[in-house]
């Protein structure tokens, strides 16, 4: 059983050839930088295949996995090894041929390391797609050559720079279906830019790809001498996101407060949790909401002890010169530059329950480490992802639907806008009776 290889020779990214059976992974260097992309895309537009293209060029996968594969592959009656089953985990997708939950691989070249979210394509999974984009740092909207864009390309395009997606990578794939036509996938670049102009779309590329054959994967595909960017590897690897994190705004949300009941320790309390955003140093004047009292940084300690600074995503203790009271939930800023405090939210949902939001309904919020409850005064509009079009008279948000609400709190949170801060401005909805997720929001300038 064959492999479907690309047009152009084979070797890896370092230009050493390999064996596609190497199972032993290699040593990366520490402190390698990392991304963290999302797929994303209509129903078999080749999301899976395409993930599987990746690993399997870049060596990540062990001789037993790609044994599985080809016998999983055997068994479906195809004559090449199917890549898409390298992240179709569950027995229902393999299957059924489609991804329904979001599956996450793994993989490293010398440049870089990566995390993948493989989000599914019909329209029922839609809030796994958001699951999947909500931490990422870039998105493949995926489109079949044959088809175009169709209702979740747009649909998944949208969220995508909803949630602030700083870039975007258009993959128009199945290029070996239409003989690599250069007109055909021109066409379908001018009409995903039409739409994008009504979007924040911050960065895009397009890329034409054959995720089955391997065209314009990891080296430019020689069945495409009339495409002149990079392959598609190559600018995963080269797209530049430490400018992306928000390095101004300074925000610690406290999740513990360490106080060792140790005979051997006297009077330490130290205060855990990540850093949102924004950089910390000893020394630094603090303030604390919501009381708003202020400090000073004495050190800030890690598991390998302290630090000079420390910066997004470092999970580190902060002590501070005053014994201040501060319990989980409270939040650690900068005097000059500290977040709205407000118990009144407008913001952008994506409802994912059977069960329609309506106003009036009551649920828990979960916004950094603060957990309070809302109550829904009101939904402004409901948004059409093909038209972007707002229905102002809609009752009420459905499954996998887009709206703007009011959210009432019981308490104030500490937030700011989604577009300036990812994580000090998304939350999500509980429903209090089953404990379930009902609901990704993105808190909007007021």
């Amino acid at each position: 059983m064959d492999i479907p290889t690309p047009s152009a020779p084979a070797d890896d990214v370092a230009g050493r050839a390999w064996s596609p059976r190497e199972g032993e992974r290699r040593r990366r260097p520490r402190g390698m930088d990392m991304l963290r992309f999302a797929t994303a895309g209509s129903v078999d537009d080749g999301k899976s295949t395409l993930i599987g293209r990746l690993l399997f060029d870049s060596k990540s996968i062990f001789a037993d996995q790609l044994d599985a594969v080809e016998a999983a592959s055997a068994r479906m009656g195809d004559d090449y090894v199917n890549l898409a089953l390298l992240t179709d985990g569950l027995r229902a997708e393999r299957e059924q041929g489609i991804t329904i939950d979001v599956a996450y691989r793994y993989f490293a070249t010398p440049r870089r390391k990566f995390i993948i979210a493989d989000t599914p394509g019909h329209i029922q999974y839609t809030r796994n797609m958001v699951t999947g984009a909500s931490t990422a740092d870039l998105a493949i909207v995926l489109v079949d050559a044959r088809k175009g864009l169709v209702e979740q390309s747009r649909r998944h395009a949208f969220i995508a720079t909803l949630l602030r997606v700083p870039h975007l990578v258009l993959a128009v794939n199945k290029m070996d279906l239409v003989d690599y036509s250069q007109e055909v996938f021109e066409a379908i670049h001018e009409e995903f830019v039409d739409f994008a102009a009504k979007l924040d779309l911050p960065d895009l590329t397009v890329v034409p790809i054959s995720a089955l054959h391997g065209d314009n994967i990891v080296t430019r595909s020689v069945n495409t001498p009339w495409y002149d960017g990079p392959s598609l590897l190559h600018h995963l690897e080269n797209v530049h996101v430490s400018s992306d994190r928000n390095l101004i705004d300074a925000r610690f949300p406290v999740q513990y407060v360490i106080r060792p009941q140790s005979a051997n320790v006297h009077d330490y309390r130290g205060y855990a949790g990540t850093i949102a955003s924004g950089v910390f140093k000893p020394g630094d004047e603090i303030i604390v909401l919501p009381s708003g009292f202020s400090s000073r940084i004495a050190s800030i300690e890690t598991m390998d002890g302290p630090v000079a600074e420390a910066f997004p995503p470092m999970a580190v203790t902060i002590r501070l010169t005053d014994e201040l009271d501060i319990s989980r939930g409270d939040m650690i800023c900068r005097p000059n530059n500290a977040p709205m405090v407000t118990q009144d939210i407008e913001a952008m949902v994506c409802w994912m329950s059977d069960k329609p939001l309506a106003p009036g309904q009551k649920l828990a919020l979960k916004h950094t480490t603060k957990s309070v409850r809302a109550m829904v005064k009101q939904l402004r509009y409901t948004l059409d992802i093909n038209t972007l079009h707002r229905h102002e008279a809609t009752p009420s948000l459905g499954l996998n639907e887009i709206g703007r609400i009011v959210l009432r709190t019981t308490s104030p949170l500490f937030a700011d806008p989604y577009r300036r801060n990812r994580h000090t401005g998304g939350f999500v909805l509980i429903d209090e009776t089953t404990n379930v997720t009902v609901a990704a929001g993105m808190i909007l300038d007021n």
